[in-house]
């Protein structure tokens, strides 16, 4: 059976977008995540920004490159929610790491106010 027909038979939420919906956001979601990537890595090579930045940028690109394959090729339901939770954990440790980062130079910048 097509994947397309496959995905069709499946019980989805009433607010499912359609396929064409769907393929359309991870093909502008792709290339973001490749940039993203890509600017965070040569950012850490570049020792702009901490190695410990990069980690989940990678982890984030590679199980969201993994998803199509899991859900629509191999079909197999389980793994790809497993790996849509990856997803999300990675973009919340993202978050908390540029967080840090951010509340760190906000206190170097009231702390310093005023200096030349």
């Amino acid at each position: 059976m097509p994947w397309i027909e496959w995905y069709n038979s499946l019980a989805k939420p009433s607010w499912t977008p359609a396929p064409a919906t769907i393929g359309l956001i991870w093909q502008i979601l792709y290339p973001i995540l490749l940039a993203s990537f890509g600017f965070v890595f040569v950012q850490a090579i570049r020792k702009k920004v901490p190695w410990l930045m990069a980690p989940p940028f990678a982890i984030n690109l590679v199980a969201n490159l993994i998803f199509t394959p899991i859900q629509f090729g191999m079909r197999n339901l389980p793994l790809a929610a497993v790996d849509i939770l990856i997803v999300w954990a990675t973009i919340i440790w993202m978050v908390v790491a540029v967080s840090l980062a951010t509340v760190l130079q906000l206190s170097i910048t009231a702390m310093n106010w005023g200096k030349p």
